[in-house]
């Protein structure tokens, strides 16, 4: 049996910096696994391939949620990667910590070290930021390029200048002092090419001898010796591969994110005593917080028909997409060289509350069936909306013993009332911010969910019927105190119970930030690994009191 020190298994977001940072110790060895191909698909590297790689089975795990009331009883797709660089290979590109207040909660639950203080050196190591911002805040060396938006459309100006129409503040930096207020996206883009972490921490130091990455390797159980993991069995091509076993000398570290990582867990005996039983699995440890606690951003997304602009819709079809293609590969620019989502807004939905509940998103394209891989074939704008901290929750459950089989994905959108009301009073604020003086010049009319929807009840019909994922799955091995039933890992990310077993992903989260995970997701990996080697923790940054 081949042996390593470490065993990292998940090549994604964490799994790609805790590579590079333990492998920087030229005294240890690290085995990083794997299940999907190396990062080679084109459509990875070119901004906008995002549409194709959302669906593309040999990138992505493409995985399916249960039906549940709040989505009318439909089933959502949830990619996710299936890559080097996991779903930082195919996500939206956007960087948003989330509001310093997120982290305050982290550490008020009990999980020492997780307070904004202490999160924000991480914050600023993990990034090399390009453009305005305080250093207080911002890092300037670091692996992980987040870049500006570097092409204005005149639909975007619009839209900006109409939410300062509406009493909300243009802000130049969101990952900053203050997250409310209306501004372009920052996004992991660099060159005009996706800033994945395979490409900001792996590819850098792949070549380092005591370093292994095996990829097409599809992790089917931990190897145990009572309470301790001792090692990892893969398949070598996946299902019906070569089974190999391979042993960590100090630990194991699952960061498969919030899907694979309890997935596995379960299917190697960790879990709920009641469904590991019920699947057949000899009960190795009984955790009954893993798989529990899932949450995801859920989203109601409003379209219009454009008028007097063209809309990206346009752009790349025909001769057109032609000349967009050309910028691209002779100067990286263009419209192939953006993120989906080129403006945001953070703001609340009613005003007498503290700090925002609603992160919206504004786009000049427009999606038929709010699908985010087809464009219509008209002039069109997307905007959409989502609850920061949604307090429905679901959970993840494998459905058999086989860790090949997909498993059971409940989030119960919409499950808690306040996530309705909030919801609802977002979407209505949306349309607002379609109406403005700004944008009546390029504002024709609404095509979904359309002026005939006025009442709540009528609102929440039509989030139940075209509501949709935000991909930001997050929890099933939340952190916390062991006093805590629901928690699976301590605050050093140590599975309760279990030695030489650590969870590095977005699954550790103990509550949902009010941003997307990726940024988040590459702080605790960078955490995680001074953790891990033992690293005295950089000083805390002390702030003002947020306002």
């Amino acid at each position: 049996m081949e042996s390593f020190d470490y065993i990292i298994v998940g090549a994604g977001s964490a799994g790609c910096v805790l590579a590079n940072r333990l492998s920087a110790d030229p005294g240890v060895s690290v085995c990083l696994l794997e299940a999907g191909p190396p990062d080679w698909n084109p459509y990875i590297h070119i901004p906008a391939g995002f549409i194709k790689t959302f669906t593309a089975p040999s990138v992505n795990w493409l995985y399916e949620m249960e039906p549940s009331e709040g989505t009318g009883g439909r089933r959502i797709g949830q990619p996710r990667g299936k890559t080097l660089g996991g779903s930082s290979s195919i996500n939206g590109h956007a960087f948003t910590r989330g509001n310093r207040t997120d982290f305050d909660h982290w550490a008020q639950r009990g999980n020492r070290g997780w307070g904004y203080a202490d999160v924000l050196p991480y914050f600023r190591r993990l990034e090399n930021r390009v453009g305005a911002g305080d250093d207080t805040f911002r890092g300037r060396d670091g692996p992980l390029t987040v870049t500006n938006m570097d092409w204005h459309h005149p639909l975007c100006e619009a839209f900006v200048e109409g939410a300062q129409e509406l009493g909300i503040p243009r802000n130049l930096d969101y990952n900053g002092a203050k997250q409310e207020g209306v501004s372009y996206t920052q996004r992991a883009i660099a060159g005009g090419r996706r800033m994945s972490t395979a490409r900001a921490f792996l590819h850098p130091v792949k070549h380092r001898p005591n370093l292994r990455v095996i990829t097409r390797a599809h992790s089917t159980g931990l190897i145990m010796d009572g309470k301790s993991v001792t090692g990892v069995r893969y398949a070598k091509g996946g299902r019906g591969g070569k089974e190999i076993e391979i042993s960590a000398g100090r630990e194991v570290i699952l960061s498969g994110g919030a899907i694979n990582s309890p997935q596995l867990l379960q299917t190697s005996g960790i879990g709920p005593v009641e469904l590991l039983q019920s699947l057949g699995v000899e009960v190795r440890h009984a955790l009954e917080g893993v798989g529990e606690n899932l949450r995801d951003h859920y989203a109601m997304r409003l379209s219009a028909r454009v008028k007097n602009a063209d809309s990206i819709n346009e752009q790349i079809r025909g001769v057109r997409f032609l000349g967009e293609l050309a910028k691209w590969v002779f100067a990286r620019k263009g419209v192939l060289s953006l993120n989906p989502t080129l403006v945001y807004c953070f703001w609340r939905s009613r005003p007498e509350i503290d700090i925002s509940d609603l992160h919206m998103a504004f786009t000049p394209a427009s999606y038929k069936e709010g699908m985010m891989n087809d464009l219509e074939d008209y002039p069109g704008m997307t905007a959409g909306v989502w609850q920061q901290r949604p307090e429905s929750s679901g959970y993840l459950r494998a459905c058999s013993a086989d860790p090949f089989e997909q498993p059971l994905i409940q989030p119960n959108y919409l499950a808690d009332e306040n996530d309705r009301r909030v919801l609802i009073a977002g979407a209505r604020l949306m349309r607002s911010l379609l109406r403005t003086d700004a944008m009546a010049p390029y504002f024709d009319y609404e095509t979904f969910p359309g002026d005939a929807v006025q009442s709540d009840d009528e609102w929440l019909d039509a989030i139940k019927g075209r509501g949709t994922t935000v991909y930001h799955l997050m929890g099933t091995c939340r952190m916390g105190p062991v006093t805590d039933p629901t928690a699976v890992v301590d605050d050093e990310l140590r599975v309760h119970g279990v030695q030489g077993l650590r969870v590095v992903d977005a699954s550790v989260m103990p509550m949902m930030p009010s941003g997307n995970l990726n940024a988040s997701t590459i702080m605790i990996a960078e955490k995680a690994s001074d953790m891990i080697r033992g690293a005295t923790p950089p000083e805390p940054i002390i702030l003002p009191d947020n306002d």
